[in-house]
């Protein structure tokens, strides 16, 4: 999921280039918790629990959505989300951020990377596979190296990632079936979950410009977005959908999981980890991501897999990765 090295400030499974646009750098508050967690669990073991946690986020959407309407799995998740970083931050005894800037510059940030991509996955799955999606999600990084060739000049574009670019173009294609006309593929399924993971750069990198510098922990300012798009999610569901008539136990659950574990722990792990081992290494957890999704839904759900998706999603992956190296400094002779 093009920026410096801090934490997302969203929800939801991050991309390679996610790990950084959100907040500003982790404070000391959040270099000590991270201390103190250090002898409680190893490092690695955060990691591969983090990667489980958002791998099933999307298992969990399928579920929620069997219930409930796309919008309001997108309000539960950020709901619940927000409640558990306001909880992490009254722990704390952390201020949210101030100043009407501020406040109107994370609206924007709600609306880009909380609201869109949280509805718009959710109506994905209406109708294309729980895996596909998470597929579909490891393209944000791709969307994001194009963007920020356009909208950041400090990106130049290199050999190395426009091949990756390349690559991870004709990984999608193999994955979508193009040598059958993508016969088999919701179009329209398909289209929103590509849309979803095109709306994460485009947040990063506004973000990038508007944001980067404000005071506050990175916990503070989430908290704060993922608020704004409660409220934003709020409006929305009750302007275009019913109010559930039943509150059935396993989607109930999902969406419940969805937020405050998928959104609330997860972020909360990923700082401690970008402080303690450093984003290049945290960010690399988005390569587990389609495969958990993909083994998740397989197994779980009883999805169908085909040789395409696990070759095309690895087609994706390396692509993704060759658009996020950079070339070496020369070494003055």
């Amino acid at each position: 999921m093009s920026a410096p090295a801090a934490p997302r400030p969203t929800l939801g499974p991050p991309s390679p280039s996610s790990t950084t646009a959100a907040a500003p750098t982790a404070t000391a508050a959040a270099a000590t918790t991270s201390a103190r967690r250090r002898g409680l669990l190893d490092w690695r073991v955060r990691f591969a629990i983090l990667s489980v946690v958002w791998g099933f986020s999307f298992l969990l959407i399928k579920v929620g959505t069997e219930a409930y309407a796309p919008f309001q799995v997108a309000l539960g998740r950020v709901l619940f989300g927000a409640l558990a970083l306001m909880a992490v931050l009254l722990v704390r005894r952390e201020p949210l951020p101030r100043g009407l800037r501020t406040w109107g510059h994370l609206t924007v940030a709600a609306l880009l990377l909380n609201t869109a991509p949280f509805s718009l996955f959710a109506y994905a799955e209406l109708s294309i596979p729980s895996s596909l999606a998470g597929i579909c999600n490891a393209t944000s990084p791709l969307w994001g190296m194009a963007l920020s060739m356009v909208a950041l000049s400090e990106d130049r574009p290199t050999r190395r990632r426009f091949a990756g670019l390349g690559l991870g173009f004709l990984g999608v294609l193999t994955v979508l079936g193009a040598w059958h006309g993508f016969s088999g593929v919701d179009a329209k399924g398909t289209a929103f979950a590509l849309l979803a993971s095109l709306c994460y750069p485009i947040g990063w990198i506004y973000v990038r410009r508007t944001l980067a510098g404000t005071p506050g922990s990175p916990v503070a300012l989430t908290g704060a977005q993922l608020m704004i798009s409660t409220l934003q999610l709020a409006l929305v569901s009750a302007l275009f959908t019913s109010a559930p008539t039943a509150f059935p136990l396993w989607p109930t659950l999902s969406v419940i999981a969805l937020g405050a574990l998928g959104t609330g722990m997860a972020l909360q792990m990923q700082y401690g980890l970008v402080t303690e081992v450093g984003p290049t290494t945290a960010q690399m957890v988005t390569y587990f991501i389609p495969v958990i999704a993909t083994t998740a839904g397989v197994l779980v759900l009883g999805e169908q897999l085909h040789w395409n998706t696990p070759v095309g999603a690895a087609i994706v992956l390396a692509g993704a990765a060759l658009t996020q190296t950079r070339a070496a400094p020369r070494q003055p002779s």
